[in-house]
């Protein structure tokens, strides 16, 4: 799972079955825009949405100075919303599902701030499949799938033909795919933002050290063993941090069963599922835009060991590989060229991502 070092810190529509594309909703989000938010309320063309301390500080550090907003129901630990003279804003949820939810909610239903037209950017750090990226990598998701909607079953008692203990509520076997009953179980993102975001990043210069070429080199195939780079993959959210080639492998397979076998998963966090349905929530009473989220996860450690290793030893000693202070780098590096695009050129970007 999300590897998070606490050390440093102190969509589209669901319907039960398929994913459903929303851009009919989000125009009509649109539409009836003009009936949601004060006309005192702070207009922000970008809000970056950070989980914890470093990540909202590298933007922070970055693009100030800055106003402090304080908004009733945010964390206690990030009681500020954080915005500069470009009308982009830094918040910062605190850690989990449950976290994620209820700041998102206080933010978009607070009386503060117009967010009709507001991009949203969810920047932080997560564990990485090898077979996908490697340390410091960006990628930018499409598709958001939840790893802990599903039925367990204790693993040294799994069916002899089984290759996991997991498997979807009311399924049978752990190839089926469920009835997506609590409609969050996978969101996708608006393909066109997903690209622009890649277009304009795919070229930046990523952070690396030392200690992170280390770990890589333990790997014996690619991308695990190569630089970093911008990549297009798909994110797993789950407070269970996980660490295992048998939990990596139901990770890609859930991940293919739940998109339908369009989506590709290499990061694995813990909030990026709540943080979207809050969003939805928000949208559905014409405060937010779905089409306008993006979702940015840098690979801070390896979420399976290389060969020879243990699951444990990865999982206990996951800071030693070296991965988090260029992982929170990239966020910036990766994420910035998107941020400037919008607000520079914010008479296009306004009503909609660009056509290309």
């Amino acid at each position: 799972m999300l590897k998070r070092i606490f050390a440093a810190a102190a969509a589209f529509t669901m319907t039960t079955g398929a994913i459903v594309s929303a851009l009919p909703a989000h125009a009509e989000t649109r539409s009836g825009a003009q009936h949601a938010g004060p006309s005192h309320a702070r207009q922000v063309k970008v809000m970056i949405v950070s989980m914890f301390g470093p990540e909202g500080k590298v933007w922070l550090d970055h693009l100030g100075p800055w106003q402090a907003i304080p908004v009733d129901g945010l964390s206690p630990d990030y009681p500020e919303v954080h915005c500069n003279a470009q009308d982009v804003c830094v918040m910062t949820t605190g850690m989990g599902h449950a976290n994620a939810a209820a700041s998102i909610m206080a933010l978009t239903f607070s009386p503060r701030f117009d967010l009709r037209h507001t991009y949203f950017m969810v920047a932080g750090i997560a564990g990485i499949d090898p077979l996908r990226g490697t340390l410091g990598s960006a990628a930018w998701a499409k598709y958001l799938v939840d790893f802990g909607i599903q039925w367990e079953i204790d693993a040294r008692e799994i069916p002899s033909d089984w290759h996991s203990g997991y498997l979807g509520i009311n399924t049978k076997t752990p190839a089926d795919k469920p009835p997506l009953d609590y409609r969050t179980e996978v969101f996708q993102l608006n393909p066109q933002l997903v690209d622009a975001a890649v277009a304009l990043s795919r070229k930046v210069t990523l952070a690396d050290n030392t200690q992170a070429q280390a770990a890589r080199a333990k790997y014996d195939y690619a991308p695990a063993n190569q630089p970093p780079a911008v990549i297009q993959c798909d994110t797993l959210a789950g407070d269970t941090w996980w660490s295992g080639t048998k939990l990596g492998d139901r990770a890609r397979d859930w991940t293919k069963t739940l998109t339908d076998g369009k989506g590709v998963y290499c990061t694995t966090q813990q909030e990026d599922n709540a943080t979207y349905e809050a969003l939805k929530r928000a949208a559905s009473a014409h405060r937010v835009d779905l089409s306008r989220v993006a979702v940015l996860r840098a690979g801070s450690d390896f979420d399976r060991p290389y060969q020879g290793q243990s699951s444990a030893d990865n999982l206990l000693n996951y800071a030693a590989q070296g991965g988090f202070e260029i992982a929170i780098d990239n966020l910036y590096r990766t994420g910035n060229p998107l941020v400037q695009q919008i607000v520079t050129h914010w008479n296009q970007w306004r009503t909609g991502v660009p056509q290309p």
